[in-house]
């Protein structure tokens, strides 16, 4: 009995692994179409009606998502959960009205902040094809990391602390 549950550990272990590679590997293959430059981060009106000012003096975090996304409601207890402890910044791309937004992060708990991408427009200045799709910048507001699909916390807060240096 005992060999028997080593063996499946082991094999569960090898899958674990094999999956976490092949989805690194298709994140990095699928991150090499975005737009590498610099997205104007400031004076960006969120669905409060607040203008988004980035610190001058911290890395930023910009996600990419939609309501209608199941991979990005996976994810958006990561991001919620990093929000409280560095500048988060996040784009709903076509996901309805400010109203329809701020009820969709209402029902599941989320507060980060938000800005509403109507028609896609900054999706698309940035080559966007896919969702959910984060962008790590320094604190001098350098790109240094580009991340499509699921990211776990513990690999954003890595980022993160990396990008505050």
């Amino acid at each position: 009995m005992k060999e028997k549950i080593k063996h499946y550990l082991k094999e569960i272990i090898i899958f674990t692994v094999a999956i976490t590679l092949f989805a690194n590997l298709l994140s990095l293959y699928k991150s090499q179409d975005l737009n590498k430059q610099q997205f104007n981060l400031q004076n960006n009106r969120l669905i409060n009606g607040k203008v988004y000012i980035p610190n001058p003096n911290r890395p930023i975090l910009l996600h990419i998502w939609g309501t209608w996304c199941p991979v990005c409601k996976a994810e958006a207890d990561n991001i919620q959960r990093l929000s409280e402890y560095y500048d988060v910044i996040t784009v709903a791309v076509n996901s309805g009205s400010d109203i329809e937004i701020a009820k969709y992060l209402k029902e599941n708990g989320l507060n980060y902040r938000v800005i509403n991408d109507k028609e896609g427009h900054i999706a698309q200045e940035l080559h966007v094809a896919v969702y959910p799709t984060t962008f790590i910048y320094d604190k001098d507001k350098n790109l240094l990391f580009s991340e499509v699909g699921y990211t776990s916390s513990f690999g954003l807060f890595i980022r993160m602390w990396w990008a505050s240096f």
